[in-house]
C-alpha cells in the first residue's frame, strides 16, 4: 500500500509539472519577454517536461530503452509532419502522440508531444509559437496516457472522438496564441474572431487526426506492445501478463492461419 501511495504522488507531481509548471513558464515568457525570447522559453518547456523521467533515469527506475523509444517515436512524428508538409494542416503528429500516450503512459506521451514540436520546427521555423505547440501536443500525449495507458486499444467509435478532440484542442490553444501575438493581450471578443476564422483549419487538423488514428493505431500498438514485453520497459506492475497473453494469443493465430 505505501508503494501504491508513492506511485500515485509521484504521478500526481508529474502531471502537476506539466500542466501546472509549463504552462507557468510560458505565461512568464510573454509577460517578461514579450515573445522576444521564445528560444529560451521552448529551452526551458524542455528541460521542465524531461525533469520527471530523468529523475526517474537516476534512480534506476527509468532505462535508456526507455529513452530511446522516447526518441524514436519523436522521429516518426517530426518525419511525418515534415512528409505532408505540401498538405498544410493535415499531419499525422497528433495521431503519433496519442498513440505513444496509449503504449507507453502519459509521461512518454508528454515528452514525444513536446520534442516533436520544437525538432520538427527546426526545418518550419522556431517562433514564439514553438513553446504552445510543445505543451499542446504534449498535453494531448500526457491525456491519452491517463485515459487508456495499458488498456486495451481503443475501439473505432473512441478512435474517432480522440481525433475530433485533439483536433479541436490543439486548435483551441493555438487560438490564444494568435490573440496574444497582437500585442501581448487577451481579449476575448479578438479570440472569438480568430476562433472563427480558423474553423476550417480546426476541421482539417481534427479529419487527418482521424483518419492516421484509424491507419495506424492497430499496427503500431502491436508492435509497441511488442518491444514492450520484449524489453520489460513502460510496463506497470500487474499489466505484463494480461499484454503477454494477448501477444502470445495473436500469434498463435497468426500460427493457424499460415
Amino acid at each position: 500500500m505505501e508503494n501504491a501511495k508513492k506511485v500515485s504522488l509521484k504521478t500526481i507531481i508529474d502531471i502537476l509539472i506539466y500542466v501546472v509548471g509549463i504552462p507557468l513558464i510560458i505565461a512568464l515568457g510573454v509577460i517578461l519577454f514579450k515573445d522576444r525570447k521564445y528560444n529560451i522559453i521552448s529551452m526551458a518547456v524542455a528541460v521542465v517536461c524531461c525533469i520527471p523521467f530523468f529523475i526517474g533515469f537516476e534512480k534506476g527506475k527509468r532505462s535508456a530503452r526507455e529513452l530511446t523509444v522516447i526518441a524514436v517515436m519523436s522521429a516518426i512524428s517530426v518525419l511525418g509532419r515534415i512528409i505532408f508538409t505540401p498538405l498544410p494542416g493535415f499531419k499525422p503528429v497528433t495521431a503519433v502522440v496519442i498513440i505513444t500516450g496509449i503504449a507507453f503512459g502519459p509521461q512518454a506521451g508528454f515528452i514525444t508531444g513536446s520534442m516533436s514540436a520544437i525538432v520538427s520546427n527546426i526545418f518550419f521555423g522556431q517562433g514564439p509559437w514553438t513553446p504552445f505547440q510543445m505543451f499542446i501536443w504534449g498535453f494531448i500525449g500526457l491525456l491519452s496516457g491517463l485515459l487508456f495507458y495499458n488498456k486495451k486499444a481503443p475501439n473505432f467509435l473512441l478512435l474517432i472522438f480522440i481525433g475530433i478532440f485533439g483536433g479541436v484542442l490543439y486548435s483551441l490553444m493555438m487560438d490564444i496564441w494568435s490573440t496574444l501575438a497582437m500585442d501581448g493581450a487577451f481579449l476575448w471578443s479578438r479570440y472569438w474572431t480568430i476562433f472563427l476564422s480558423s474553423l476550417p483549419v480546426m476541421a482539417i487538423y481534427a479529419a487527418s487526426n482521424v483518419v492516421f488514428l484509424l491507419l495506424l493505431t492497430k499496427p503500431l500498438l502491436e508492435k509497441l506492445n511488442r518491444v514492450k514485453i520484449k524489453y520489460g520497459i513502460f510496463i506497470k506492475n500487474g499489466t505484463n501478463n494480461s499484454i503477454s497473453e494477448n501477444i502470445t494469443a495473436d500469434e498463435k493465430s497468426n500460427e493457424g492461419d499460415k
